[in-house]
């Protein structure tokens, strides 16, 4: 099967310089237009069957360009959320670093009603899982989702250790796009940015 992994479009936080997260904030004129483009981009290029996005707001804005390009519904799932941030959510980077300073957990543990590491982890693993058990070989699946969560996917693609080092950089509606067989896991291209908007 062949995953479109995608991340969403300039959010109103990047702007706000904000911790985002779990902070549901939308696109910005800019962010719309760069999922305009994706969209464009990837209804020219795939043949999409299905498309699977975050809950969160940037996301499922980002997902409705390409739906409406592909004719397609969207697929929300919760999994697929950016990292929960707990506290921080929402606050500019200098207070969130002075009110909640960067604590080491255990991976099964968190702090400032964050998730943990592992949790975070295993949502990938989920999706993950979920993706590529439950359609063909055939199948061409976009997944709208967050920085975050795409080097989750991508360590799970990888089999990498839940604590690991290795970052995955994504932009602005970056594309990942993977191939995955019972006999191989492909990387196509990383971080494919449509538009230089």
């Amino acid at each position: 099967m062949r995953l479109l992994v995608i991340r969403h479009g300039e959010s109103e936080a990047d702007i706000l310089r904000v911790c985002e997260g779990r902070a549901d904030f939308g696109l910005t004129e800019r962010g719309h237009r760069q999922a305009e483009a994706m969209g464009s981009y990837v209804g020219q290029n795939y043949q999409i069957d299905k498309i699977y996005c975050s809950t969160l707001k940037r996301a499922v804005q980002t997902a409705e360009h390409l739906g409406a390009k592909v004719g397609l519904p969207l697929i929300l799932d919760g999994h697929l959320m950016e990292f929960n941030n707990g506290l921080l959510a929402g606050l500019e980077y200098s207070v969130a670093e002075k009110k909640y300073p960067r604590v080491e957990t255990p991976l099964h543990s968190a702090v400032y009603e964050q998730e943990s590491a592992l949790d975070f982890r295993y949502r990938a693993e989920y999706m993950l899982s979920k993706l590529t058990s439950e359609h063909e070989e055939d199948s061409t699946i976009a997944v709208l989702t967050h920085g975050g969560m795409i080097n989750q996917l991508y360590r799970a693609f990888f089999r990498l250790p839940v604590d690991s080092k290795f970052g995955f950089q994504t932009g602005d509606t970056g594309i990942h796009e993977w191939v995955i067989s019972k006999e191989s896991r492909v990387v196509v291209r990383a971080n494919y940015i449509p538009h230089s908007i």
